[in-house]
């Protein structure tokens, strides 16, 4: 086995080396402490492999994802959400009677317990509907059984996939002050959160198909992306054998940070920013080349992806033919067109590969939608449900699974004496 070489206050060290399939290199310390007594140092965890996974590969200088070895690009052309959800849990693409059989379970188990219905009217109508996403699903053990992780929860996967789209929009109801609307079995995943959320129990809603292939795709492409902040978060819940609910929430919880699952939000936020400066979108073109300045393009480049975000690429097309169905009548949609033809024309932005990414599209669409902000985090959540339970359901196979424990280096204060109260200046 090839190994790395630590020299350590005079003393050597051999780690093994570990190669992933894609010819990934990581360096394993996990004896590094009990060999020498230190530790590694790496803030972020920029830097750590903390698991190997079968799920998702990533190469962010050449733009590329894949989930179980299939390219993005062909799973957003030819392959819908469920049948992503099928391959992230189980690992292969489905046979047509398994996918038929896997979209039956799910429209099965669409609808929410009657009780629960109860608990949405305790959140006032201002309630943020991410703080009541995270809340239902983890009520969802009081219903469905606080099942250890390592029993069949085969059952409660399917539970979590097909009720997380109904609590979403019941949230969204809860927000209009709307009546809820139940799932209808008929429609697809997707065609059947929009109809809960836009529709009203009297009339017959039309799914515009475009609007609805739009959003499959958005949910396609943000059903995994390794490691990130609530993914990791789910993996470390879920070390501690936390049940599947509650260990969702944690990660739903962790997603609702403006880091992390607010990024799209920031994009509109920018856009109004912009319209309220009389639509001035050339003047924070400029701003944003100021190194001067403090603003920054929302949606525009990427941590991981240096040179091209592959997902920002599908989205654009199908943010393009989503606002040539509807038409560009909201300020907010045209300043968003005027900025993505500028930053794919300009020296500034093409030199520097600041291209717009998936966040900049999927901010759009859900603003031509009529999706308001308040649930563009929720929408993000729901696309990556599969790919967090994924994770979840790999590392609880484990057989050598220990419960995350991240070290530190402490700085604080040396040993001292306690001093009594009465001799305390």
């Amino acid at each position: 086995m090839e190994t790395a070489k630590l020299i350590l206050r005079g003393k050597e060290y051999d780690l093994p080396v570990l190669e992933g399939t894609e010819h990934e290199v990581g360096i394993d310390v996990t004896a590094l402490r009990a060999k020498s007594g230190a530790i590694t140092f790496d803030p972020g965890y920029g830097n750590t492999g903390s698991c190997t996974s079968t799920v998702t590969f990533i190469d962010g200088e050449a733009g590329i994802l894949r989930y179980r070895g299939y390219p993005i690009e062909q799973l957003a052309e030819h392959s819908s959400f469920v049948e992503v959800c099928y391959l992230l849990l189980y690992g292969d693409l489905p046979t047509e009677n398994q996918l038929a059989n896997f979209k039956g379970e799910l429209a099965h188990h669409s609808l929410i317990h009657e009780d629960m219905k109860k608990m949405f009217e305790g959140y006032p109508p201002t309630a943020h509907p991410m703080g009541i996403l995270g809340a239902m699903v983890n009520s969802l053990a009081a219903f469905y059984g606080d099942v250890p992780y390592n029993q069949d929860v085969q059952l409660n996967m399917i539970r979590l996939l097909a009720k997380m789209k109904t609590i979403a929009a019941f949230a969204f109801k809860r927000s209009k002050g709307q009546p809820y609307v139940y799932p209808k079995n008929e429609l697809s995943f997707t065609g059947d959160l929009i109809n809960m959320m836009f529709s009203l129990p009297t009339e017959h809603y039309h799914i515009s198909p475009i609007i609805e292939d739009a959003l499959d795709k958005i949910f396609i492409l943000h059903a995994d992306h390794e490691q990130n902040c609530s993914t990791s978060t789910v993996r470390m819940v879920g070390s501690s054998h936390a049940n599947l609910f509650a260990t969702i929430s944690a990660g739903i919880a962790a997603l609702w940070g403006p880091l992390h699952g607010g990024a799209n939000q920031e994009v509109i936020t920018m856009l109004e920013h912009i319209k309220a400066d009389d639509c001035n979108y050339r003047k924070y073109i400029e701003l944003a080349k100021d190194k001067n300045s403090d603003f920054k393009l929302m949606g525009f480049g990427h941590r991981v992806y240096r040179n091209f975000d592959p997902r920002a690429k599908i989205l654009k097309e199908a943010a393009d033919r989503v606002l040539n169905t509807i038409g560009i009548q909201d300020p907010l949609l045209e300043i968003a067109k005027n900025l993505e033809r500028v930053a794919l024309e300009d020296p500034y932005f093409v030199e520097r590969k600041l291209y717009p990414n998936v966040d900049f599209y999927s901010g759009i669409i859900y603003k031509a939608m009529g999706i308001p902000t308040n649930m563009f985090t929720v929408m993000f959540a729901l696309g990556r449900l599969p790919g967090w339970i994924a994770q979840w359901k790999e590392m609880t196979a484990d057989p050598t699974l220990r419960i995350y424990r991240p070290r530190q280096i402490y700085t604080g204060e040396v040993l001292r004496d306690y001093t009594p109260i009465s001799e305390r200046n």
